[in-house]
């Protein structure tokens, strides 16, 4: 597929996360489109990944492959993300500032964070991938592949999302072994 296609389509997923709705308007959604070498590194990130992580992680591997072989990949995270103030108690916390306080590096994403937080994250992805059914470009949601950008230095945020794209004539992110 034409590489200059698969990158627009990307560059329309991440205006549509950006215009995405946030809660309270406040966004703290980060993006970035990673093409050529960089989507190498992020196979190779997850693949090292997946052969060293202890547990149910050899599925990162495999997501590793699916990357490899993918036009361009969208990254969507969340950085600096301040809760809500609602109080609410959905992220496991009496109170938002008690949340806040708590906050320490966990074993692939930061937390504890803002459920509403995360609710803008997945609208703004539930944006972006609707953006990429409508060219009928190919593509699956993987925490995979953003935690291991995360890992790797490939975006700067405490959660975040991989979405890698393809359009051949068998989708390569489903019917996966």
């Amino acid at each position: 597929m034409d590489k200059d296609i698969m990158l627009a389509v990307a560059q329309l997923m991440e205006l549509s996360g950006r215009t995405a709705p946030k809660g309270g308007g406040r966004d703290f959604v980060v993006q970035k489109i990673l093409t050529g070498k960089h989507i190498l590194t992020l196979a190779g990130a997850m693949e090292k990944y997946a052969a060293s992580a202890s547990g149910n992680k050899a599925f990162i591997g495999r997501d590793g492959g699916n990357v490899r072989n993918s036009e361009a990949v969208l990254l969507i995270g969340l950085k600096n993300a301040q809760p809500s103030k609602l109080d609410c108690g959905a992220c496991g916390c009496s109170t938002c500032g008690e949340c806040m306080s708590k906050v320490k590096p966990g074993n692939e994403f930061t937390g504890p964070t803002c459920a509403m937080r995360l609710l803008d994250l997945g609208v703004a992805l539930g944006s972006a991938v609707k953006t990429a059914a409508m060219f009928n470009v190919d593509n699956r949601m993987m925490y995979s592949a953003g935690m291991a950008a995360i890992r790797a230095g490939l975006i700067d945020a405490e959660i975040a999302i991989g979405v890698p794209l393809s359009a051949t004539g068998k989708n390569i992110f489903f019917d996966r072994r």
